[in-house]
């Protein structure tokens, strides 16, 4: 018998969490025939067609059972950011919603549930420019030692020279900044240097972005290149500092049950294992030959699965080594996801693997109080 959702209140969507291989999807197909539910798949490589076997996507039979979305939305060769999950996932809830149906979100990418639950900076367009004379400065101080005077006078005309429009108002770069902007860099540290003991062992970019955002310089690691010149970016584009215009667009309209499955770590890792070794079995590398041959060496290709396929077709790895190194990196993964999950607010945790009987019991317990 399928129980009906309430009308009261904010309709109810299920946020199912949980590590690589402890059964997300198995309790999402029993949840949704139960209770009238969608799966809003949140798998980052997942929404690439015709990467299947190293997915682990629900089988045909199983996308058979319950409408399914945000799976095979787009080629592995097109960007696909969190933003534009964020987006596509949200619609697809309130579509849900609109039915009478129980949104039930299934899937192991942190970033992408964050996204959709708490939404995405919205930040200034990238500054191309900028990027480009940031990258270059970092190529170039980073082969040679560097002098705090010769970081600053760098900064100092990096900022001079790439402030927006409208915002270069004398030859070092702005006017003195109002409380909570990003200052210029030679109004930060009269001198130019840091007393810090560890700036010795600190990339170029990470002195910079230390000297224009303190609070971001402590939570950017210095080797984040990509992180470091972004925060710089917005910095010198908003004129405040990146922790402070990191205003989030949260999700409303819905209460959130978030479920989360804790299988015994042992048992959890031999299933992937077994996982790793079956979908090599069942023809990963042929299936990467083919994605390679037709879209080339795309991003996509270098997540969990594919990228030791790759080791076989291109560095004439042996495939028991390939499946090794697949089962290694699926533990690691299983293990971050972990410590990711549990920064989540509000989880119900439950010990065990989806697919046990006591497991969905204690889950559909949670779902009908909830409704």
């Amino acid at each position: 018998m399928v129980a009906a959702v309430s009308a009261e209140s904010s309709p109810l969507a299920v946020l199912l969490l949980g590590p690589t291989g402890s059964g997300k999807t198995a309790l999402s197909l029993e949840l949704g025939e139960r209770f009238n539910g969608e799966i809003v798949s949140c798998d980052s490589v997942a929404v690439y067609r015709g990467m299947d076997l190293g997915t682990a996507k629900p089988t045909t039979e199983e996308r058979a059972r319950l409408p399914h979305h945000l799976i095979d939305v787009t080629d592995p060769d097109q960007p696909f950011t969190a933003g534009e999950y964020s987006r596509q996932a949200r619609a697809a809830l309130r579509e849900i919603a609109a039915r009478g149906h129980l949104p039930i979100v299934t899937g192991g990418t942190g970033l992408y549930l964050r996204a959709l639950t708490e939404g995405l900076f919205a930040g200034p367009a990238r500054h191309e420019e900028l990027r480009a004379r940031l990258e270059r400065s970092r190529a170039k101080h980073e082969k040679q030692p560097d002098s705090s005077h010769r970081v600053e006078a760098e900064n100092e005309r990096i900022t001079s020279n790439s402030a927006p429009e409208g915002r270069r108002e004398n030859s070092h770069g702005w006017s003195a900044a109002k409380p909570g902007e990003c200052q210029p860099v030679k109004e930060l540290r009269p001198g130019g240097a840091l007393r810090n003991p560890l700036v010795q062992r600190e990339t170029w970019l990470h002195r910079l972005l230390r000297r224009l955002d303190p609070a971001s310089a402590e939570r950017i690691h210095s080797n984040d290149t990509a992180k470091l010149i972004r925060a710089i970016e917005v910095c010198l584009a908003t004129r405040k500092p990146l922790s402070e215009v990191m205003a989030r667009d949260p999700l409303t309209g819905f209460r959130l049950l978030r479920i989360g499955l804790n299988p015994p770590r042992q048992e959890l890792y031999d299933r992937l294992n077994r996982r790793a070794a079956a979908i090599f079995a069942a023809g990963l590398v042929e299936e990467t030959r083919g994605l390679l041959a037709r879209y080339g060496p795309v991003k996509a290709l270098d997540s969990l699965g594919y990228r030791q396929a790759l080791c076989v077709l291109r560095e004439s790895w042996p495939v028991e080594e390939a499946v090794s190194a697949a089962q290694q990196g699926h533990r690691n993964y299983a293990k971050r996801q972990m410590t990711w999950f549990r920064r989540e607010p509000e989880v119900h945790w439950i010990a065990g693997f989806g697919d046990e009987p006591e497991v969905l019991r204690a889950a559909m317990e949670l779902v009908q109080k909830n409704l």
